[in-house]
């Protein structure tokens, strides 16, 4: 405590006075810089995340899917973490739902 008040609250006058400078303006701004990265970094984020669970959670045998590999396939089977996906004739992959990143049903319509 006692460097901490020696560091912030001793320091030199700024304003030609005896008296140091207040720090409020100094916790205002990382304050500012907190609520800015909160509301354009994290928030956001976090939005994305809950749009993508429950994109992997509402699967269904038939949805037209892509993996983060960039293999397309329909899915075949799904699992409490796993999906059966169907790439190609009759070669089927069976991946983890955190691989499963895009519907692309809608697409093809």
């Amino acid at each position: 405590m006692n460097l901490l008040y020696t560091f912030f609250l001793m320091a030199p006058a700024q304003n030609g006075s005896d008296k140091p400078d207040s720090i409020v303006p100094t916790i205002l701004m990382f304050g500012a810089i907190i609520l800015v990265m909160y509301f354009f970094m994290i928030r956001p984020q976090r939005k994305q995340q809950k749009e993508m669970a429950n994109f992997r959670n509402s699967l269904k045998k038939g949805d037209k899917v892509v993996t983060v590999g960039g293999i397309y396939g329909e899915i075949v089977e799904v699992n409490e973490k796993t999906a059966l996906i169907k790439v190609d004739g009759d070669v089927k992959l069976r991946v983890d739902k955190q691989g499963l990143v895009k519907d692309y049903s809608e697409a093809q319509k």
